[in-house]
């Protein structure tokens, strides 16, 4: 509410808070020491009203504003002041704020009525706990910039580690060997003889939670999956992932950040019991003497997806073959959905670092292959920028949200080790240079410059913020519900 009166300007009057207004007025009455009744007689309203107002609960009209601040020997200006008169008071209107929420209503917790005989240590626990509340949840519902610097800092991690942990790759052996697990693609039944040897159950269900992938009874020692075909998760790999999430102890996130790690830790996990690090390693080695590394070959070899391939591959080239890479997966509009390097290759980026939701370069392989007619096989090309040259390989992968891009890309050097080295395809870019590929050359420009007025396709996910709670973007109840109505 904004206090006006006929001849104040309504633009700079200052607004009123109900709450510090009356913590103020009750402040300045009792220095005056005056009770609640002389203080109402005194400006021509009644108790009961006046302590309406010192409690925050009435906003005083201009003319009995104007009366109070005459009485106190102030300014309408000094009683709407935005500050608590003291530390007392301060904390009576944090407390008082704070009940008035729809989180605090959300707790199912009394109101506390506040009086001067409430202790001031009663009134600094309670704002305490509600200020820690609040950081809690501000981390769990990640802003777009929070959750992108997330992203900066685990992949930093990764980089610093080459995206290789050793004591994922031996808890993964460990499982497999204690299955009997000999070698050759992990099949659908192995995944669930896993799932056996760890006391759990697999039930394929059609009513899983729609925010969910899967879900785990850990009362009951089952994994719930989807009957639902989703070409976008093979429910062999989300089974694994369960199965990684359980093995490696993970619980509910401290926040993003760690929601995020434990989802990187569990797909890592997950490849690992897919594509085991000895036989793929030995297979890499082998491609590797004869020069004819390739990611499409990891891909039938092990029964995966080119994304699962490439991402394993970056597990293993730089601490088993010396070859530092990078990947990309890259929509069709341009868009970095995820990326990783350790070659010194430079990804656009923001301010905090992110990469996720930036534009790659035109002229960049994981750009270029959209326009390859032939995606049956992988289109490779050298890059020169500024940099240096990098070879790359990419293909194209259809997803319920579009096409894209999956690209490794590795320093000239070790591009002889790589099947489709002597590839004539290749271009430069001169990224972030805004003369590359950004800016319209003169003719386009000449010809449609002020005459053209695109309406923009926004990238909500990189808008809004991300979902809150323990899990982000899981439905709490509709899990526990399910999970209810799995034991009926």
């Amino acid at each position: 509410m904004v206090l006006t009166s006929a001849s104040s300007d309504a633009a700079t009057a200052p607004t009123l808070d109900p709450v510090v207004l009356g913590r103020r007025l009750r402040h300045l009455r009792k220095e005056a020491g005056l009770t609640l009744d002389q203080a109402a007689e005194a400006v021509g309203a009644t108790g009961s009203h006046l302590s309406l107002v010192e409690n925050g609960k009435r906003e005083p009209r201009l003319s009995l504003l104007s009366r109070l601040a005459g009485l106190h020997g102030a300014t309408v200006e000094e009683l709407l002041a935005s500050e608590a008169p003291s530390r007392r008071a301060a904390l009576e209107i944090l407390v008082e704020k704070a009940q008035r929420t729809d989180h605090y209503a959300s707790l199912g917790l009394p109101q506390i009525k506040i009086s001067p005989r409430t202790p001031t240590e009663v009134l600094e626990v309670i704002a305490g706990l509600e200020a820690e509340l609040n950081r809690r949840m501000e981390e769990q519902a990640a802003t777009p910039e929070e959750a992108r610097r997330a992203n900066s800092e685990l992949r930093q991690e990764m980089k610093e580690h080459h995206n290789y942990y050793p004591e994922l790759e031996r808890k993964a052996q460990d499982l497999l060997d204690a299955v009997g697990h000999s070698g050759g693609p992990l099949s659908h039944h192995a995944a669930a003889d896993l799932a056996d040897h760890l006391g759990f159950s697999v039930h394929s269900v059609s009513n899983l939670p729609h925010s969910t992938r899967s879900v785990t009874d850990l009362k009951n020692r089952r994994f719930y999956l989807s009957r639902a075909r989703n070409p976008d998760h093979d429910p062999r790999s989300v089974l694994l992932q369960a199965i990684g999430a359980y093995v490696l102890g993970h619980g509910e996130p401290a926040d993003y950040s760690d929601f995020l790690r434990q989802r990187v830790y569990t797909n890592y996990f997950a490849a690992a019991l897919m594509m085991p690090q000895k036989e793929t390693v030995k297979f890499l080695k082998n491609a590797k003497a004869q020069r004819d590394l390739a990611i499409e070959d990891v891909r039938d070899a092990f029964g995966v997806s080119y994304e699962s391939a490439a991402h394993r591959f970056t597990n293993l080239a730089t601490e088993h073959l010396g070859i530092t890479c990078h990947f990309q997966k890259v929509h069709e509009s341009g868009i970095i959905h995820k990326a990783y390097e350790n070659d010194g290759v430079s990804f656009p980026a923001d301010h905090t670092g992110a990469i996720e939701g930036q534009q790659v370069c035109r002229n960049w392989t994981s750009r270029e292959v959209f326009g390859v007619a032939d995606r049956f096989r992988a289109f490779n090309q050298y890059t020169d920028t500024p940099a240096g040259t990098y070879w790359c390989t990419a293909v194209v992968e259809a997803h319920s949200s579009g096409f894209y891009s999956l690209s490794i890309g590795v320093p000239f050097d070790h591009a002889r080790w790589f099947r489709g080295a002597d590839t004539t395809s290749r271009s430069v870019s001169r990224c972030p240079d805004p003369t590359c590929c950004r800016q319209p050359s003169p003719d386009l420009e000449a010809d449609w410059g002020g005459h053209a007025w695109p309406a923009a396709r926004a990238n909500a996910h990189l808008l809004a913020a991300m979902p809150s709670g323990a899990f982000p973007g899981v439905d709490e109840v509709e899990v526990f519900e399910f999970l209810r109505s799995q034991e009926r």
